[in-house]
């Protein structure tokens, strides 16, 4: 009897205790996982921060670079949101946040934040794919350690609906043992980044292989692309990483407004066989993503998808277009209409049988000339590559006029062969191309009267034609057939 009385009295406090639960739970603000420990916030900004309360509650946030307290009020379901001015580079800092129970977050940094995504080319891990390696690896990892590069992963996520935050995570300072397993591109981007700026450096990865843009966009945004199918409420299949909207769902829509410097993206080999919509489709993802972010243009940056032979890839059907030449113009269009933007041009780095190119180092690296010269404004040194600007036709001869070279261009001495022209016909045949200051001039005995040009337009071909300081151009077309 006495026994019975006493597991009577432990199921009672039991059930007490997960009565309780809800009180525990929320007894304290809870944050979204980016918002924790090691952190870093943009400098000389307003740095949005936003959680969960009770409802309705009254919730306070004291920064300690400025010993400054904000208040902000939880709304019926408990978020809240506010922005805090942050000064220049410096930490760490701690912030602390209450709505009656206090949650002080530490070793926070104020710098540049940089938020980087794309599918496996930005993924891609410094130690490399299995079987697939990173050019200079081990001693990137070995010389990595440096507590002012703060890195933070955004775990994979494939949702059919909106999340109000995404999976958890945690920041980590740059080690050997961090680092390893982060984005080599955004690594070797935020090194120079960091060591050229002398502050603070936050790299927010948040990507995933094999996906094409419209994964990463909202339902809102693809109602202009009829064409694309979106899952319903009721479909009952299985979703994968490349339905439409479902890592925007799980991956971007909970972490939209932290706040960034600019954006690096790495994508386009999952839309290789659908160019024409493409540049479409990618100009209407930045400009969604921007809408939500509130932050008005913020640099985008991208890389263009570097050449490989896609041909190895069984299609039911193949045409013209499965040349990912086109999805390269589509890359370079962009970077044309979208402002704010800059392209990574990649015409030396790719790989015939490897979709992954093994020197991230100069990705990165141009990412980073890209961002100081662009965004941060220093001089005497070149950040881009050469871009087609116009057609001259005069006779059988065509002369190509490009933006960007202010010392001309280079074939490293060796002759252009990749040059091609075309008629009225609309059949291109080689052409005989030299470089003249900064032009390039070209003709075909085969062509009488030119209309079109197009340089290394094919899906795998290392490009031939640079800039003096060593950028690469771009495969370009005159035409739009």
């Amino acid at each position: 009897m006495i026994a019975l009385q006493k597991f009577s009295k432990q199921i009672l406090i039991a059930c007490l205790f997960l009565f309780l639960i809800p009180s525990i739970l929320f007894a304290k603000v809870q944050l979204p996982a980016f918002f924790s420990d090691g952190m870093v916030l943009q400098q000389q900004t307003d740095a949005a921060l936003w959680g969960w309360a009770k409802p309705n509650a009254a919730v306070s946030i004291n920064t300690s670079w400025n010993k400054k307290t904000y208040t902000a009020k939880a709304d019926e379901k408990g978020k809240w949101m506010l922005k805090v001015s942050t000064p220049v580079a410096g930490g760490p800092y701690t912030i602390t946040i209450s709505d009656g129970e206090p949650v002080t977050i530490k070793n926070i940094l104020i710098g540049e934040v940089w938020f980087c995504s794309g599918q496996s080319n930005m993924e891609m891990p410094v130690k490399g794919y299995r079987d697939q390696p990173i050019k200079g690896s081990n001693d990137a990892i070995f010389n990595s350690a440096n507590d002012q590069i703060r890195i933070y992963n955004v775990p994979r996520a494939v949702e059919k609906f909106l999340k109000d935050t995404t999976k958890n995570s945690s920041w980590k300072s740059a080690s050997p043992e961090n680092i390893s397993n982060f984005s080599a591109t955004a690594y070797f981007f935020g090194r120079l980044l960091q060591e050229q700026l002398k502050v603070p450096v936050a790299l927010i990865n948040d990507s995933y292989g094999g996906t094409p843009a419209e994964a990463f966009m909202s339902i809102e945004a693809l109602k202009a692309f009829p064409e694309i199918k979106i899952h319903s409420a009721t479909d009952t299949f299985r979703l994968n990483n490349r339905n439409a909207t479902v890592l925007y769902n799980g991956m971007i829509h909970g972490i939209v407004g932290y706040t960034i410097k600019g954006c690096l993206w790495y994508q386009g080999e999952a839309n290789a066989d659908r160019p024409d919509q493409y540049e479409k489709l990618f100009s209407a993802m930045v400009a969604q993503w921007r809408n939500e972010w509130g932050q008005g243009n913020f640099p985008f940056y991208f890389a263009q998808i570097a050449p490989y032979n896609y041909a190895q890839f069984p299609a039911p059907t193949r045409t013209e277009k499965n040349n990912s030449a086109y999805l390269r113009d589509a890359q370079r269009k962009s970077a044309i209409t979208i402002p704010n933007s800059g392209i990574v041009v990649l015409m030396d780095n790719g790989e015939e049988l490897s979709i992954h190119p093994a020197d991230k180092e100069t990705v990165g690296k141009r990412f980073a000339y890209l961002a100081l010269g662009d965004t941060y404004q220093w001089k005497g040194f070149a950040y881009q590559s050469p871009a087609y600007d116009s057609l001259l036709i005069s006779g059988n001869v065509a002369t190509i006029k490009f933006r960007n070279v202010p010392n001309g261009l280079t074939s490293y001495g060796k002759a252009l062969t990749q040059f091609e022209i075309a008629g009225a016909d609309k059949v291109f045949r080689p052409a005989t191309a030299n470089i003249r200051n900064g032009t390039i001039v070209l003709s075909s005995p085969l062509v009488a009267a030119p209309v079109a040009v197009r340089y290394a337009f094919k899906d795998f071909i290392m490009g031939e034609l640079f800039s003096t300081e060593g950028y690469p151009v771009s495969s370009f077309r005159t035409d739009d057939w």
